[in-house]
């Protein structure tokens, strides 16, 4: 698995949540065993320390031209306090950081903003006919200052191309966990979410929540536990009892509380599990009896059958499958 490299920039007044939290979800990535490597960075490369707007400081940022990023690579801007983000002498003094941006953005580094950080990419001249957002009481003026931006409103985040911008704090931490399935996996994902006890949320307009994100935002440590096993061995046939032995349950208490607590059946949540297993399979170019073995059913009719079950789920480009 490649190594990746996230460079958090720290602006002056940096609000601290905005930073902080996909901050510290890339950190929980790592704690589970991808590798990556944090970077905290100035956007005047001579300061080393950043007070932040609640007084707290940030000290040994790295100048981010010593920085060798890749193909890949993740950029995180936050947003500040107000009084200097729509301040134009500032942002005329990041004419250098927005270069650099730019450059970064030509060799296929993602970049990502919270909340109002998408001022400093605007400035930069990245969002130039892309759609992009912002926080919602700064929606208007980032359209009127950049009338080139196609700003969208009432939405968490925005992606166009290499380039995400979501709505602010909150948002921010919903767009980290989106990077994080989108490098490591939904699994993963999942884990990280259940870590630091945050639920994914989503809207109409931003990706649909993935299957193995769906049916999470509950607290049973059980469950969760459930869920991950079904997740990683679709491949098998596991029994209700094998699988209520790993929860340390009877398989009746299990199946009640599975019930319960996610709201369909253990034999419907492996359905939809396998359905969107079988759907990026497909998508990818497998067949559809290589695709069938992988999700644990035993002829390519099993697995038509099951896509016809969903049929009204399938990307449109699959529906034919079914």
């Amino acid at each position: 698995m490649k190594a990746l490299q996230a460079v958090f920039i720290i602006p002056p007044k940096v609000h601290l949540l905005d930073i902080a939290g996909p901050a510290h979800l890339f950190y929980e990535a790592g704690d589970y065993g991808v590798q990556v490597t944090s970077y905290f960075a100035a956007i005047d490369p001579a300061d080393t320390q950043v007070e932040s707007s609640c007084a707290l400081h940030f000290s040994n940022l790295v100048d981010y031209n010593s920085l060798q990023l890749q193909p890949g690579d993740v950029i995180f801007i936050p947003g500040m306090e107000a009084a200097i983000l729509l301040d134009d002498a500032f942002l005329r003094t990041t004419a250098a950081f927005g270069q650099w941006l730019r450059q970064q953005h030509a060799k296929g580094v993602t970049i990502c903003s919270v909340c109002t950080g998408a001022f400093l990419l605007a400035a930069a001249g990245l969002l130039d006919g892309r759609s992009c957002t912002t926080h919602w009481k700064y929606i208007d003026r980032l359209q009127h200052k950049y009338p080139a931006l196609q700003v969208r409103d009432n939405c968490l985040f925005v992606e166009s191309g290499s380039i995400l911008t979501s709505a602010g704090v909150a948002s921010g931490i919903d767009l980290a966990l989106y990077m994080i399935e989108q490098l490591w996996g939904s699994v993963l994902a999942a884990r990280v979410a259940r870590e630091v006890v945050v639920f994914t949320r989503r809207t109409a307009g931003d990706p649909q929540i993935s299957i193995f994100m769906q049916y999470r935002n509950h607290l049973e440590n059980r469950i969760h536990t459930v869920q991950d096993l079904l997740a990683q061995t679709l491949h098998q046939h596991l029994d209700i009892e094998d699988i209520a032995v790993n929860a340390h349950m009877s398989a009746r208490n299990l199946t009640r509380l599975f019930k319960r607590t996610t709201g369909i059946t253990i034999g419907q949540y492996v359905d939809k599990l396998r359905v969107e297993r079988a759907t990026q399979m497909i998508g990818e170019g497998h067949t559809m009896q290589a695709t069938a073995g992988a999700c644990g059913l035993k002829s390519t009719n099993q697995l038509r059958f099951l896509l016809r079950k969903y049929e009204t789920a399938l990307p449109r480009r699959l529906e034919k499958m079914a």
